[in-house]
């Protein structure tokens, strides 16, 4: 069959994307349209942004899949006029290796305490060798695809890794808890606490003052997940009484940041812009073309959204 594609992501995007799909589809031979401007009544697939001005799919009666080019796909999942599958953007050699990077590079700045040396005005010489990776507990919170290649890329580092997720999860060589009981376990005593889980209504303000206080006194906290993951007040008091030794942030309810926001002058905050990970426009358009392969020959799509879980 020939698969149908609008492409309704934003003009700004089209421009990046076409050529990458074109050549994706290609490389699959698939026989396919691809534009900006079909009838909804000839569409097959949608290749999606949650930004885009598209938002009513009544009209598209033919459709087989929706393709969120975002890995985050809350701002999606209660659009009741998507009656069909809903994909997400999982892309292990853009995205996955990008977050693998930043987490890495974040968890080893503190446990080397960097910081300190990087930003050292008064010449201070103070040689305190930090611990090796083995005596750094971290636990990680949220084990799907990104939440479980950060924690085989930090445990093959040698640290010590706990993990967490809503439902039960078996990982080789790794301490895993699931459900509220199981939270408590995985955070008591961690050292660093990464945070990759999605946001829900049940992992709104998950990290509260109650849960921040099992945490090892002067542990760190790492959100590249979602901004609402955390109590804002909750996590300022945890860094001003020391509980918290350091935040490093890159999601947030609002973005950008307000400029007035308490996390840009806080001491013990980093604050960066959203970068943790990126969809790669090169290696994204071959996973939406492998769906639209799949599509197109009634094959299992991958990256299924549970529309109920919420991811």
């Amino acid at each position: 069959m020939t698969a149908t594609i609008l492409f309704a992501a934003g003009e700004a995007r089209w421009t990046i994307y076409e050529p990458l799909l074109r050549d994706a589809l290609q490389a699959l031979k698939v026989d396919y349209v691809l534009r900006t401007d079909l009838p909804p009544d000839e569409v097959d697939f949608v290749v999606y942004a949650p930004d885009s001005d598209l938002q009513d799919f009544t009209p598209f009666t033919r459709l087989k899949a929706v393709l969120s080019l975002w890995a985050g796909v809350e701002r999606i999942t209660g659009n009741e006029t998507i009656t069909v599958p809903l994909t997400r953007m999982v892309d292990e050699d853009g995205l996955t290796q990008g977050m693998i990077e930043w987490v890495t590079g974040h968890v080893l700045r503190h446990h080397l305490g960097m910081d300190a040396q990087i930003v050292n005005p008064d010449h201070r010489w103070e040689p305190n060798a930090p611990p090796v990776a083995s005596d750094r507990p971290v636990t990680i919170l949220g084990l799907g695809t990104l939440g479980l290649a950060c924690a085989r890329a930090l445990r093959g580092l040698g640290f010590p890794v706990t993990g967490w997720s809503r439902r039960p999860r078996a990982v080789a060589n790794m301490r895993c808890f699931h459900g509220e009981d199981g939270l408590e376990k995985a955070l008591s005593g961690a050292q660093i606490v990464v945070l990759l889980l999605p946001e829900t209504p049940d992992t709104r303000h998950l990290i509260n003052a109650d849960r921040l206080s099992l945490l090892a006194p002067g542990a760190f906290l790492i959100n590249p997940g979602r901004g609402p993951l955390i109590d804002e007040e909750a996590v300022l008091a945890a860094l001003d009484s020391g509980q918290l030794a350091h935040a490093t942030l890159d999601v947030f309810p609002v973005e950008p940041l307000p400029q007035d926001h308490a996390f840009w002058t806080h001491p013990k905050v980093t604050v960066t812009p959203h970068i943790a990970s990126e969809t790669r426009p090169q290696t994204a358009a071959r996973v939406v073309a492998e769906n639209i392969r799949r599509g197109t020959l009634d094959h299992k799509l991958l990256h299924v959204v549970d529309r109920e879980a919420g991811y």
